[in-house]
């Protein structure tokens, strides 16, 4: 069955809660809890189902159960609306799980060799796939993410309980990666509010905050840094507007600043190329975020005892 909203109630959706405890946020956005909300002729993967081709009542929208969608054409009689669905093929490549449990897997291999094994030097170089993986990912997260105040709360929050603790244990006022990453989205965010019409100023004001933070801080403040600089705040930024050409342009950014063993970074290029643009079957989403202090939790607690 399929329900058809009027223009007045498609308007409505950002404040109403519908079926099934289902907010919608948005009315260009599809919601993925047991119904698809559909206003525009365009392709969605949606649960298992890709809507391939819509036909709506003026200034309405559909909204359809997902799992009621057959294969092949549902009409109404009523306003002669129709869609068209077909099953979703399974993607070839690397998904967004599979290359972040890369990321932690080399970021590990990096901080192990860095803490437990400095002579092992091979370790350090496999750690080079890691930051750009996880930059990548940043950048997809601020394009797919439903909310990104929380988004940044959660890396900023996550990566203030870091610092607490860094300081505490080492009196180390060098910022993690999360702070780095916390930087990338506010620039990405405020980058995006220039396109929606904010003024100049909030963009201005945000790139010279931080700027401030990466290059001239440091200079004022004995031992505190940013990881990775400005390169590496700008690198997810640069991803987010440019793809694969971002990508680039920010890696040649970051080797140039670091050089040395800075420059395998680019080995994550290849596995980024593969990446299909599917999340995979899980949520694994905020396992970095705890899995980033605990293991440097655990290889400081070893290091103590060797």
């Amino acid at each position: 069955m399929i329900q058809f909203l009027s223009g007045k109630e498609t308007s409505d959706l950002k404040k109403e809660r519908l079926t099934n405890d289902v907010r919608y946020q948005d009315v260009n956005e599809i919601t993925l809890d047991g119904f698809v909300f559909y206003n525009e002729v365009k392709g969605y993967l949606i649960s298992g189902v890709k809507i391939i081709g819509a036909v709506r009542p003026a200034g309405g929208a559909f909204l359809l159960p997902v799992d009621k969608v057959p294969r092949g054409m549902i009409k109404s009689s009523e306003t002669g609306g129709e869609i068209m669905a077909q099953p979703i093929q399974t993607r070839s490549g690397l998904t967004g799980n599979q290359l972040k449990i890369l990321a932690m897997f080399t970021m590990t291999c990096d901080h192990v060799g860095m803490q437990l094994f400095p002579q092992a030097f091979w370790l350090r170089l496999i750690g080079r796939l890691a930051m750009p993986i996880y930059a990548y990912m940043i950048a997809e997260g601020c394009r797919h993410t439903r909310d990104r105040k929380k988004y940044l709360l959660r890396l900023l929050g996550m990566g203030a309980l870091c610092q607490g603790v860094y300081f505490v244990a080492m009196g180390s006022l060098y910022m993690c990666i999360l702070i780095t990453f916390s930087l990338s989205v506010i620039l990405i965010c405020a980058a995006d509010s220039v396109k929606t019409g904010a003024v100049w100023r909030v963009f201005g004001g945000t790139t010279a905050g931080v700027f401030f933070l990466c290059t001239i801080l440091p200079d004022l403040i004995p031992g505190f840094e940013i990881d990775y600089g400005l390169p590496g705040v700008l690198l997810p930024v640069f991803i987010y507007e440019g793809g694969t050409r971002g990508l680039l342009m920010g890696l040649a950014l970051v080797a140039l600043k670091y050089g040395g063993i800075q420059w395998l970074a680019f080995g994550a290029v290849p596995l980024l190329l593969l990446y299909n643009g599917q999340r995979g079957k899980a949520n694994i989403g905020k396992l970095f975020y705890w899995y980033y202090p605990i293991h440097l939790v655990v290889i400081y607690g070893i290091s103590l005892i060797v």
